[in-house]
């Protein structure tokens, strides 16, 4: 349960925000209560084991009604003409918004299968989110971004290489709620910030959970619910490590090493995410460019 380490870190942060006397205090407060569903069910999960991932979606979606009703903030721009004007009406826009988080949340449990993996991936967008908010001056989703990535490296020192500690369901759906968070905030507050900059950093797990649905539904014919060890993280693991270190890898070790080439995976997100944030149509032709090279490898390494 790695995630209550960095839910109470944000808390602690909160409490120092309040004696200090930062002008956001009630904002982060605000934050933390709209996680709060997603990341109680991940917990609730990650000690019974009872917790499905039917009512994991419910507590993002919650989350994702709780930023509209604490902020009043919804998706309202897409870039695509018709989707926009859509997203126009609050009918449209806030169950939109409930989905997206909802989704994100649930894609970061699907790519915490190794140590570091998901928590890195994590890191690196809030880095970016930093970066951005620091260009337009918002201390709020600069501190934030930086309280979270503080908080996330700090559960990564224990958990990467050696695995002392896990993150747990409550602690991936965390991350990717606040992942969310600050997207559909930096979007909605900066006409200038285009809303693929958020998706393109999160196209990773986002296409990795749409993959797996497709793969499961229709090409294994299973529940698109029930986990299974077909991942790309799971090819990269079973098939490419000892080939491409070529010499016999313990099992111990290969599972930290694995989480490195779903880092560089990242970095193909990332870097031009950063580049173009204010530029759409480079980084829908990123976005398809993932799409593609992310298809394309797994099917390699499928075969």
């Amino acid at each position: 349960v790695g995630g209550v380490a960095i839910y109470f870190a944000l808390f602690c942060v909160l409490v120092a925000f309040f004696i200090v006397g930062k002008t956001f205090t009630k904002s982060f407060l605000y934050f933390l209560m709209a996680g709060f569903p997603t990341f109680f069910l991940g917990v609730m999960e990650d000690i019974t084991g009872r917790v499905s991932p039917k009512w994991r979606l419910i507590g993002g979606l919650v989350s994702g009604l709780l930023i509209y009703s604490l902020f009043s903030v919804s998706i309202k721009r897409v870039d695509v003409p018709v989707l926009d004007y859509l997203l126009g009406f609050s009918l449209f826009s806030v169950p939109f918004t409930a989905f997206a988080v909802a989704g994100v949340s649930h894609a970061f449990n699907i790519i915490d299968g190794f140590n570091g993996l998901s928590s890195g991936v994590a890191m690196l967008i809030f880095g970016a989110y930093a970066y951005v908010s620091f260009v337009f001056h918002d201390f709020f989703l600069l501190y934030v971004s930086l309280t979270l990535l503080s908080a996330t490296f700090g559960f990564f020192l224990w958990n990467y290489p050696s695995g002392y500690i896990f993150l747990g369901d409550g602690g991936a759906y965390f991350l990717g709620f606040s992942v969310a968070f600050l997207g559909i905030m930096l979007v909605n507050d900066y006409k200038e910030v285009s809303p693929w900059f958020p998706f393109l950093l999160s196209l990773y797990p986002i296409w990795e959970t749409l993959f797996s649905i497709y793969r499961r539904k229709f090409l294994s014919r299973t529940s698109p619910y029930l986990p299974d060890s077909a991942h790309f993280h799971h090819l990269i693991y079973k098939n490419v490590l000892e080939r491409l270190l070529n010499k016999r890898i313990p099992e111990g070790d290969r599972n930290y090493l694995t989480s490195p080439f779903l880092w560089i995976m990242e970095l193909f997100c990332f870097v031009p995410a950063v580049l173009f944030w204010n530029k759409t149509l480079p980084l829908i032709f990123f976005s398809l460019i993932f799409v593609g090279l992310y298809t394309y490898l797994y099917r390699r390494l499928a075969t």
